[in-house]
């Protein structure tokens, strides 16, 4: 469909290490996708996000359909010039907030009206207008609008959403048309059906996207179930294509799901735990809202490679986070997207050099060890 390339470089079981082309440049897989929703990476500036390893960013085709309007950011430039990103976005359709804004909008086939949780307005989104929106911007990797169904739910009521889903990616296929440089990635979605998963894998890849998605997932149901939908899911897509889970997760969840054969991941987790005193480390999790901390010089980690953990300590951390300081933010932000950039980078490296279980049980071991003297 583009000009999107995806090469595999080394696999150790169904774990894939590659690279996916954009003219915008190259995103080394497995991957993890700062999420900047509104156009920016809460508590970041984006030359930061790109340093600590980021390849690419994930935007939101909803929020910014809001505000500041499709329309505007195209007349500004488009998305990358407008938020001084010039590396790879994604944006993701809008069909997560089908769920997650359920009491503010309204599905029928055509698509999905909503209520703005701005100033009440309303907007109708369709297929055809989410790949509108998405052209405007200017993204390299487009998904299409799907409808998303919070776990657990009935069978019918997820087969349901997923029918219309793939009639949705039908027309965003038609709409998106040809857009050199850019990609369009489908969504599978069925629930915690291994059967609907398939269905809904074979009707996409009968199709033909540049990429595949998994939706639907982390939204209510257990880590084991999330896992065994990968599974169901990835056996009927093509090797040759990359693979998306959308929304996840915890480290935890990316180490079991590149085990599984997912290339990219994007979540909130990291850059919102930062904001509210959590810390993603080698040692696992460490809440700085604890008190146990007012007296701790210790830094979060003296050798990893980002300084913010090296050179602030512990105490200084906690005292920031209660006094509410907007450095708190930063600095814990900063530390939480340099572990998980780190940690996809040790991934790529354990698959290239054939290692890749033993990693996974090495770092699992370290977090234990750390959270035995957990304060969470």
């Amino acid at each position: 469909m583009t000009e999107l390339l995806f090469d595999i470089h080394a696999t150790d079981g169904a774990a894939r290490n590659g690279t996916i082309g954009l003219p915008r440049g190259q995103i080394r897989t497995p991957a993890f996708m700062p999420v900047g929703t509104a156009a920016t990476v809460k508590a970041m500036v984006p030359r930061d996000v790109h340093a600590l390893g980021a390849d690419i960013v994930l935007a939101n085709t909803y929020h910014l359909m809001l505000r500041p309007g499709a329309e505007r950011v195209a007349a500004l430039g488009g998305l990358h010039k407008f938020m001084n990103w010039p590396w790879p976005i994604l944006t993701d359709s809008g069909g997560f907030q089908v769920m997650s804004l359920a009491k503010l909008r309204k599905l029928d086939e055509s698509g999905v009206t909503f209520q703005s949780h701005i100033d009440g307005a309303r907007h109708h989104l369709t297929p055809e207008r989410a790949m509108e929106i998405q052209r405007l911007l200017g993204s390299d990797i487009q998904m299409q609008l799907d409808e998303c169904v919070k776990l657990p739910a009935p069978e019918a009521e997820v087969g349901r959403a997923m029918q219309l889903s793939l009639r949705w990616a039908e027309r965003c296929k038609i709409a998106f048309a040809s857009q050199p440089g850019r990609a369009l990635f489908g969504i599978v979605q069925g629930g915690a059906s291994p059967a609907l998963r398939r269905v809904s894998a074979e009707a996409l890849v009968g199709m033909g996207f540049d990429g595949y998605a998994l939706g639907g997932l982390a939204v209510g149901e257990p880590q084991e179930v999330m896992l065994a939908m990968i599974e169901a899911s990835v056996t009927h897509l093509p090797s040759g294509r990359p693979r998306y889970l959308m929304g996840v997760g915890s480290p935890d969840d990316l180490l079991e799901a590149v085990r599984r054969g997912i290339d990219m991941f994007d979540c909130v987790m990291p850059t919102r735990a930062g904001r509210h005193g959590l810390v993603y480390s080698r040692f696992g999790r460490i809440n700085l809202r604890n008190a146990k901390h007012a007296d701790d010089p210790r830094p979060i980690d003296p050798e990893a490679p980002c300084e913010a953990a090296r050179l602030y300590s512990r105490a200084y951390l906690h005292h920031l986070v209660k006094a509410g300081e907007i450095l708190a933010m930063m600095l814990l932000t900063t530390i939480n997207l340099a572990y998980y950039e780190a940690l996809m980078a040790e991934v790529r490296a354990a698959i290239a050099a054939g290692r890749y279980g033993d990693f996974c049980a090495e770092t699992k071991a370290r977090w234990a060890r750390g959270e035995a003297q957990s304060d969470l």
